[in-house]
């Protein structure tokens, strides 16, 4: 599937039903917690009722267990002294002896089942925390899922749709490129190339002037053919200036800015730009000075061309680690969260920034001017 045809949309509705799944999971998993929070409170309210019946128990089992041992001594004496005994008082002391031992015996067997019953209590609750602890586990769980597909995942939509901006993006370099070999094959064949074939018109028509009309007429032909040169050779130089301005390779970036933003104040005539560099006669690797004029370059075209600008302050720090640039203009200003047509230059901005491994921000509101700042890291020298 190719991103333009993924549908954010979409994307939102099967993140919705995502967030709805979990967060019933998460309301069962809580109920069950609860229930068995429930049923811990119950089992350990019988657990103590166990517990005091046992206690009550080995009590009683204690004072039989001392009343059949007095029934034994006392069936020993009649046995000693047999004869001094009735039959009656006899069957009585064995019946009584009896009694007792039976009531013993059940309360032993009472005691076991209790004892019994007390570690199934206590499994049965051991377990029920256990379940406890798992359902406050996975409840905790489930809410750092639902937090981050309620969040994070939720930046899906935007980095598709960052992505199809690159991809629009991609299409609109391409095009510019093409809009612009046509202008620069415009300007060749309307410019230089015109003059050239001119220059070579006028080479004959010296030679056929100095022929026809002698020295004088020649020598003035002359004059107007070194201006013609002389123009042919100032739209080649603009031409290779607009393409790569040679001063960046002679002079460095700081004085072909102060040069570049000098005449574009010349030529608009009605803005104001201030330069204020904050290092002289520091050189950078060739492409950080490229790249930095071309930031510049693109920064204050967008202050003249969209946000018609009266004033524009560029500003320039160059450090052993990075290099800042502070382009600030008063125009109309936008709103950052509405991508306009025109903000492909912005996006390509941000492309070369992050190719650079540096920062690009660009702080404005419609009506209050726009501030670009961009920082780049700079290599150490070697």
């Amino acid at each position: 599937m190719r991103i333009k045809d993924f549908d954010t949309k979409t994307l939102d509705t099967i993140l919705n039903r995502m967030v709805e799944s979990v967060g019933r999971s998460k309301k069962e998993i809580y109920r069950i917690g609860e229930q068995s929070r429930s049923d811990h409170e119950r089992l350990k309210s019988e657990l103590s009722e166990v517990e005091d019946l046992t206690a009550r128990i080995i009590g009683e089992g204690e004072r039989l267990e001392k009343q059949v041992r007095n029934a034994r001594d006392e069936l020993s004496e009649i046995s000693m002294h047999f004869k001094d005994y009735s039959e009656e008082e006899v069957h009585k002391a064995y019946e009584r002896a009896h009694q007792l031992q039976m009531e013993l015996t059940l309360n032993r067997q009472l005691e076991r089942q209790l004892g019994e019953r007390k570690k199934d209590l206590i499994r049965r609750m051991h377990g029920l925390l256990e379940t406890i602890d798992r359902a406050e586990h996975l409840v905790s769980q489930i809410s750092v899922v639902m937090n981050y597909l309620m969040s994070d995942l939720r930046e899906m939509g935007e980095i598709i749709e960052d992505a199809k901006l690159k991809q629009e993006f991609g299409i609109k370099i391409i095009e510019a490129q093409e809009e612009e070999r046509k202008r620069l094959s415009r300007e060749i064949h309307d410019g230089p190339a015109q003059m050239l074939a001119n220059v070579m018109m006028r080479s004959d028509l010296i030679e056929r002037v100095y022929r026809e009309e002698g020295q004088g007429a020649a020598f003035a032909e002359i004059k107007s053919f070194k201006q013609m040169v002389r123009t042919s050779l100032y739209e080649v130089r603009r031409i290779i200036y607009d393409l790569r301005p040679m001063a960046l390779d002679d002079l460095g970036l700081i004085p072909t800015l102060k040069k570049y933003l000098q005449t574009i104040e010349d030529y608009y005539k009605t803005v104001n730009i201030s330069f204020q560099p904050l290092k002289e006669e520091v050189r950078l690797p060739a492409n950080y000075e490229v790249a930095l004029f071309r930031l510049v370059q693109e920064s204050v075209q967008n202050a003249l061309k969209h946000a018609e600008a009266d004033e524009i302050q560029v500003k320039l720090e160059i450090t052993d680690a990075a290099a800042t640039v502070l382009v600030k203009d008063d125009g109309k200003g936008f709103d950052p969260k509405i991508r306009k047509y025109n903000s492909f230059g912005i996006m390509g901005m941000k492309e070369r920034v992050d190719l650079l491994g540096g920062r690009f921000a660009i702080s404005t509101k419609p009506g209050q001017g726009a501030a670009v700042i961009i920082q780049i890291p700079i290599p150490p020298e070697k």
